[in-house]
């Protein structure tokens, strides 16, 4: 199993007739993901590497029975292709976006939280699954395979390069992955850490998660929150990157707009200290990725090509 996509997911994809998103569809096609149906206004009946364009969702709902969109448009026009979504009924949407107003962001966020959508993103290289080869945005490139395998383990990451990254050093581990997700570098963000847990907590094929994390944000405080609760029981592997900008100015933002440390929140030595007070297996060094994996779930090097 996976969490979030897999075999049933009919996926469209906004604004997909835009140079990003055409390079996003042809990667998608190559790894086997079917994309229904595209959406640009006033591109309708055209086709994109033989999807079709629709010049609203609506239309590609009732045709397709879409229930999963990809958002690949400019700053100015994410919050209404993801309030066109939202409002045609689609559950699941994947902001690609970065850059977005926070006030626009806020607004979007809330709209899905009210309707019950989920939402990764903004700003997120998206997730994929390889055991069903499918996959929502660049996460991959045009060689998903060289880092993400099926297997038992599910990744969420803070950086949309080290999801291939870390799912990498699960490869290398001798596992594969169920979803790996990408959750995007934003403050602002539809699907936390917390979030993801929760819903690996009730996968039966995933048998433990590792997560790459960042300074900023209070998402790994809040994951530690939820594995004391005993909402997360299997076993969590997390990296926290970004020891150094401890010494440096505060309100510095390091790469990603969420990566910020303000007072105690955010900083990475907290969010080591909850991780590992509440259970989780915190590593110092990335590459400590492989033995701690390999310990908690046994060795299985060479089993996966």
């Amino acid at each position: 199993m996976s969490i979030l996509i897999d075999h049933n997911t009919r996926m469209a994809v906004q604004g997909i007739t835009g140079r990003e998103a055409s390079m996003i569809v042809s990667h998608t096609l190559a790894y086997g993901t079917k994309i229904f149906a595209g959406i640009t206004p006033g591109k309708g009946g055209q086709h994109v590497q033989g999807v079709p364009v629709y010049d609203t969702v609506a239309e590609a709902v009732k045709v397709h029975d879409i229930n999963a969109s990809l958002i690949v448009v400019p700053p100015a026009f994410a919050l209404d292709a993801a309030l066109e979504a939202i409002a045609n009924g689609i559950k699941l949407i994947v902001v690609t976006t970065e850059n977005i107003p926070q006030h626009d962001a806020v607004k979007l966020l809330h709209a899905a939280r009210k309707e019950k959508v989920t939402i990764i993103g903004p700003n997120t290289v998206g997730l994929i699954n390889p055991k069903d080869r499918i996959k929502m945005g660049s996460i991959g490139g045009d060689r998903p395979e060289r880092c993400f395998v099926p297997g038992s383990v599910g990744v969420i990451s803070r950086s949309g390069g080290m999801t291939a990254e870390t799912s990498w050093m699960v490869k290398r581990a001798g596992y594969g992955v169920t979803t790996s997700i990408g959750i995007g570098g934003d403050s602002l963000i539809g699907s936390t850490i917390r979030d993801l847990l929760i819903l690996f907590e009730k996968d039966d094929e995933t048998e433990a998660v590792v997560t790459f994390s960042e300074p900023g944000t209070s998402f790994e405080e809040d994951a530690a929150k939820l594995l004391k609760e005993g909402g997360f029981t299997k076993p969590l592997i997390s990296f926290v990157a970004g020891k150094f900008t401890e010494s440096m100015p505060e309100g510095t933002v390091f790469g990603h707009a969420g990566a910020m440390i303000s007072g105690n929140t955010g900083r990475p030595s907290l969010k080591m200290e909850a991780l590992k007070e509440s259970g989780a297996h915190v590593v110092e060094q990335y590459d400590d990725i492989i033995s701690v994996l390999q310990s908690v779930l046994g060795a299985k090097v060479g089993e996966v090509k």
